[in-house]
């Protein structure tokens, strides 16, 4: 597999990030730059474990800012619209989310969609989203969404189920904090299930058939890092493996920002959103076969992988996941709505950008061995 550009045709990035050990201390002195008035987006376990608090505590006095808890779980359509409603209500400048990838994810579309007066669901159906209405701010505390570093918002109709993602070049952040002391109480199976999204999303970055010169450098040093920090930070989560990972995970936002995924990200969406699985941990499930799938399509990258991760790639995936107490959630379950989640896999931009193409026999040679059935099974069952 050879890679022919060495820019991609964008180039976009997160206006500025700050990396360092108690940084999010500052984000709302950092944030008073983009007006006396926001929205701070956050997280039960930002404000359980106390980060939401210590943030507070550093308020200039001349700030006014309105605390917003997600209710949890993946982003829906209605936590945006709720969003943005109370931070136009409050008059807001600015938005930050302090959390995992779906805070960050809602809090990026609500402000981005602030003064729209259409519906979130158009936008998620496609019309053309305008510029954002408003600075979106970002703090990670779980490495895996790589959210931080993107200008996209993966987000579920609840109506619909259909879960899939819109982006725009305003949506980049335009200030990330990264301090890796927030993983510290990030519960261990959110760590593991984050931490495989993060190395799928560098594994797919680096092979998608979109990738160039530069997101193979970022990508590639995102597996490396991920590799060698996932399993040990999920162990003893020390400073030096969770910077690590939270670094990985940066970059390999960056990576994917730049030369898209591939069919693990195709499969995870319509699966995730049926099955109310974590991304992360639909992720997963999906990765070694998708390795399995891809092999003889990327050519010389498997070796590569191979050398960054220490192992043969598919043998040391599928060792991770067990040393991380991951067990697939659709093992043995009835595969429901099968037509309809091929469709959508088939139509996804992640599924397009992967290496090897993917057609219609192909998915459900995909959801066999992800559902431990066969066919005439799934006939019964899926439709």
């Amino acid at each position: 597999m050879k890679t022919e550009a060495i820019l991609p045709y964008e180039l976009a990035l997160p206006a500025r990030v700050i990396f360092e050990e108690g940084a999010s201390k500052r984000l709302l002195a950092e944030a008073a730059a983009f007006g006396s008035r926001g929205v701070l987006a956050h997280s039960r376990s930002a404000e359980k474990s106390g980060a939401l608090a210590r943030i507070l505590e550093n308020k200039p006095h001349s700030l006014n800012v309105l605390c917003w808890r997600y209710r949890g779980g993946e982003p829906r359509l209605t936590d945006v619209e709720e969003l943005r409603r109370v931070a136009f209500d409050f008059k807001a400048n600015w938005l930050a989310g302090l959390g995992g990838g779906s805070v960050l994810d809602t809090a990026k579309a609500a402000a981005g969609l602030l003064t729209s007066d259409r519906p979130v669901v158009e936008y998620h159906d496609g019309t053309s989203l305008p510029q954002s209405a408003a600075p979106f701010l970002a703090v990670p505390t779980t490495a895996g969404t790589g959210s931080e570093a993107t200008s996209v918002c993966v987000l579920t109709n609840p109506h619909t189920g259909v879960k899939k993602s819109f982006r725009h070049p305003s949506l980049f952040a335009k200030l990330v904090i990264l301090d890796s002391l927030l993983l510290q109480t990030c519960p261990p199976s959110v760590l593991a299930a984050s931490g495989m999204d993060a190395l799928t999303q560098a594994i797919e970055s680096f092979t998608s058939k979109y990738a160039t010169w530069l997101s193979d450098q970022l990508a590639s040093k995102a597996v490396e890092l991920i590799a060698s920090s996932l399993q040990p930070a999920y162990e003893s989560p020390n400073t030096t493996h969770l910077k690590s990972l939270l670094t990985g995970s940066f970059l390999a936002g960056v990576a994917l920002s730049h030369a898209r995924l591939g069919v693990v990200h195709g499969l995870a969406h319509p699966l995730g959103a049926r099955y109310g699985v974590p991304h992360g941990l639909a992720c997963s499930v999906c990765l070694p076969h998708a390795i399995e799938f891809n092999r003889p399509a990327i050519g010389s990258k498997y070796e590569t992988l191979c050398d960054l991760v220490g192992s043969d790639l598919l043998f040391f995936v599928e060792q991770l996941t067990l040393r991380l107490g991951i067990r697939s959630p659709f093992s043995g379950v009835p595969l429901r709505e099968r037509d309809t989640i091929i469709e959508e896999t088939l139509a996804s931009g992640s599924t397009k950008a992967n290496p090897r193409p993917v057609a219609r026999d192909d998915v459900v040679w995909f959801l066999e061995r992800i559902f431990n059935t066969d066919a005439s099974q799934e006939q019964q069952t899926g439709r």
